[in-house]
């Protein structure tokens, strides 16, 4: 055994499936065919002339990839291997886990490394490919190693901080937003010091380089260039080497005192309150049942103060109750301060700009993209644990043989989302209106963001429903929902990357991508609607990316009118096309019933 039996099954059983060695070609293949494209942009319409253009093309092209396999390896090795501890903790597995003979150590690095097995394969499967761009010059062996020792680390301090904060929150969605979360302040650390905010120089170094140190994209930018002297960071301790190294270390350090925190605390949280037997002192249910007897009242009624539930009782418990446990005020609060720090920048960012009377965007609106993406990520995770919890307590089997119409259950659901990420929903809204109040956001401008946040927030929340509905295992379906809301946000910033990096015309950027939005096409629809097809979720996947690309190259035109206009249709028809099925097909979208019985 490697690391106890948890580690040791994964290892036995992964390889007998062929899921992980299609995904990992599949994985592979997509960096080949990023490849392929900036390829077609760059030489498609001219000779190649020199070794030095290949060179250059080798830099550009690994300058490209290596952050985003950063983005792919630290989100999905975080939620991943977030949601595979929960899941264990919402079907009880866990507790017998604990009842076994296994040590501490045993349990919490074996269902790390398991969690994070996929992720782990991935970062090894791409470097041949990586060797292979060495090839063409213009990357070293050394850049090679550096970037894969930048993406490991940072993978394995991701991967634990989801499996602490999985192994210390009792709710799904508490693990997912506090894990999301975390990883947004890790990145704003970076760049707050990196941006100087706590001096120039820290111990003899930059604050640049002191943000390449902490911060992983930053970290993994130095690591992609080309150095011509191997000049440590520090001068005290010449050992630590350069910032990459440096990230390196401390994000190992990282990742060992968060799994040495959960080794030692693993049985202390675990159980959980909601499953340890209450004593007569810490039950209020008991004390009150006691009182009732000694006054004479019926000690079987009910305990505490009755409340009046709606008709729709689905909507009731998500407004009305804590749903998603007393601890959620916490993800709430990391929220608002991660809020007030992005409104402080972009404010900041205005003093430097004139009032803008024009259909131009400030630049300010950058420094809120950060929070506009966090707030669907939270708005997706909320919705798929909505059901995935439901599941897992075995509590959606009571609602399906219940009176309950499926317009309540998912009208239900979905009210109560919205509700609780009102705060992810109003406060990017109430800055951009901030912004058009300074004259910073033209008033047509204003309306087209709020029209867009509005369609995006309902979509990332009808495909959480959609995938928790679909998918019965919880863990496939968490992975199937942020890892479709991860790559459709991840391909928006390649692309706008690639198009603004390199300057070539829309047509023949439309060719180049055509291969790449095909394959993202066919990807959506077998996470959307392999389980259950449908003509309108497969045009909706075909259409997306094409509809995607059109709007990025629209914005960077600065047609802010017709880009909005393509969003709202697209995503809203996308919505329709998940909604409709969930309502008028639940049986089939439940799994109850299958196509064929009908």
């Amino acid at each position: 055994m490697f690391v106890g039996p948890v580690f040791t099954r994964e290892i036995a059983t992964a390889p007998r499936h062929w899921r992980l060695y299609f995904s990992r070609a599949v994985y592979v293949g997509s960096l080949f065919l990023l490849v392929c494209t900036v390829w077609l942009i760059l030489f498609g319409s001219q000779p190649l002339y020199s070794l030095g253009d290949m060179a250059r093309f080798g830099a550009a092209v690994f300058a490209l990839i290596s952050p985003v396999q950063l983005a792919l390896a630290v989100g999905f090795a975080a939620l991943l291997t977030a949601a595979a501890v929960a899941q264990e903790k919402d079907r009880r597995t866990l507790d017998l886990l604990l009842m076994t003979r296994m040590t501490n150590s045993e349990l919490v690095i074996g269902k790390l490394l398991a969690s994070m097995l996929s992720v782990l394969v991935f970062i090894v499967a791409s470097v041949p490919l990586l060797m292979l761009l060495a090839l063409l010059g213009g990357v070293s062996h050394q850049q090679v190693a550096r970037v894969t020792g930048v993406t490991l680390t940072a993978a394995l301090a991701a991967g634990s901080l989801g499996s602490v904060i999985a192994l210390w929150r009792e709710k799904t969605f508490q693990t997912l937003a506090m894990t999301a979360l975390a990883l947004m302040v890790w990145l704003l650390l970076g760049e707050a010091v990196s941006a100087g905010l706590f001096g120039d120089s820290l111990g003899g170094a930059a604050a640049r380089e002191w943000g390449q140190a902490i911060s992983p994209l930053r970290a993994i930018g130095a690591a992609a260039q080309a150095t011509t002297s191997d000049v440590a960071m520090l001068p005290a301790a010449p050992w630590l080497g350069d910032s990459p190294r440096l990230f390196m270390i401390l994000s190992a350090a990282l990742a060992v005192l968060l799994n040495l925190i959960a080794i030692a605390r693993v049985r202390v949280w675990n159980p959980t309150r909601e499953t340890r037997p209450a004593t007569d002192e810490e039950s209020p249910e008991a004390s009150e049942a006691a009182a009732g007897k000694s006054a004479g009242r019926d000690i079987h009624a009910a305990p505490g103060r009755t409340r009046t539930v709606w008709d729709n009782p689905i909507l009731w418990r998500e407004i009305c109750t804590w749903a998603y446990g007393k601890k959620v005020v916490v993800v709430r609060l990391a929220y608002l301060a991660i809020f007030a720090a992005c409104a402080v920048t972009a404010f900041g960012a205005l003093k430097s700009e004139a009032p803008v009377y024009s259909g131009t965007l400030p630049a300010a609106v950058g420094a809120l993209t950060p929070l506009f993406a966090l707030g669907l990520v939270l708005i997706n995770a909320l919705a798929v644990t909505s059901l995935t919890n439901e599941r897992d307590s075995k509590a959606l089997d009571l609602l399906l043989v219940t009176d309950l119409t499926p317009k309540e259950i998912i009208f239900g659901k979905l009210g109560g989302i919205l509700y609780n990420a009102k705060e992810m929903i109003v406060l990017p809204a109430l800055l951009c209106l901030a912004l058009w109040s300074y004259e910073h956001l033209s008033a047509e401008n204003l309306v087209f963001v709020l029209l867009c946040l509005a369609t995006l927030n309902a979509f990332v929340a009808m495909l959480g429903v959609h995938a928790g509905m679909t998918y019965p295992n919880s863990r496939t379906a968490v992975g199937v929902s942020l890892g479709t809301l991860l790559f459709l946000l991840l391909g928006v910033a390649v692309c706008m990357r690639m198009m603004i990096a390199f300057q070539a015309s829309f047509d023949k950027q439309f060719l180049a991508f055509a291969a790449f939005m095909l394959g993202g096409g066919l990807g959506l629809f077998l996470a959307l609607g392999r389980r259950n097809p449908s003509q309108a979720i497969w045009w909706a996947s075909i259409l997306a990316p094409i509809a995607t690309f059109y709007v990025i190259s629209t914005f960077l035109r600065s047609g802010y009118g017709a880009a909005a206009l393509v969003t709202i249709a697209m995503y809203g028809y996308a919505t329709a096309a998940l909604l409709i099925p969930a309502v008028f097909e639940f049986d089939i979208a439940t799994g109850r019933t299958t196509a064929k019985d009908i």
